[in-house]
């Protein structure tokens, strides 16, 4: 599925996973879609906004004002303008912040006055997500309507194995796609729905049959669409 045209706004917090936003950025691209990013401070000291910019084609905020250049990233028009926001990664201190509404920084005072649907990848240590603080305000933000991509198990930066890295681009696209297919397609849920996919063969004889060469790959779209729609 294309993302041609759709105006999705990325947050990138200061972690280890800050480093895989970049490539989300440039599969999101890819896909047609028109992309601004908004890095914490703490997210520069990870990976430098000139690579999100370059491959954005807009500035990169940080700060509301920069005396440098005199450039000035206005919170509201960025919540106005966007069709998605995408926070990747969101650590345990933004998801906490967000969920007590604090806004101590261009990214938070975006999200608080963003008008359009807001999505997260947490990303932190096993304990950090364990803790039963992260899980409330992983759970009160989903009660708000803030979408979930749910991080990966494997081995952390800590050394520790388990639950709470960042979510691989292609899963969080693949969640930024069926966001999509909700929004411009009718909802079947709670419909039972049977595709047949792949190649058939007709038994003339014994030796010989009528089939074709199908790859399948139709039958897997229709299932992805009808899966992303209920």
């Amino acid at each position: 599925m294309t993302l041609q045209g759709k105006r999705i706004l990325l947050g990138v917090c200061g972690g280890i996973a800050a480093y895989k936003s970049v490539y989300l950025l440039r599969s999101l691209i890819k896909k047609g879609a028109d992309v601004k990013v908004i890095m914490t401070p703490g997210a520069n000291a990870f990976v430098g906004p000139l690579t999100f910019s370059a491959l954005s084609k807009h500035p990169v905020g940080i700060e509301f004002f920069n005396p440098q250049t005199g450039a000035w990233f206005n919170h509201v028009e960025l919540g106005l303008w966007a069709e998605l926001m995408i926070i990747a990664p969101a650590t345990a201190n933004t998801i906490a912040k967000m969920n007590t509404g604090i806004c101590d920084n261009l990214l938070l005072a975006t999200y608080l006055s963003a008008k359009c649907p807001v999505m997260i990848a947490p990303a932190m240590d096993l304990d950090m997500w364990l803790h039963p603080t992260t899980q409330t305000n992983i759970k009160s933000l989903a009660a708000q309507n803030i979408s979930i991509v749910e991080p990966g198990t494997g081995e952390l930066a800590s050394g520790l194995h388990g639950k709470g890295r960042m979510a691989e681009p292609e899963i969080i696209l693949q969640s930024i796609h069926h966001f999509f297919i909700r929004q411009d397609l009718p909802s079947f849920i709670g419909k039972k729905i049977v595709i047949t996919a792949g190649p058939t063969y007709e038994k003339i004889d014994p030796v010989r049959f009528i089939g074709n060469h199908s790859s399948g790959k139709m039958g897997f779209a229709l299932a992805e669409i009808l899966h992303a729609c209920g």
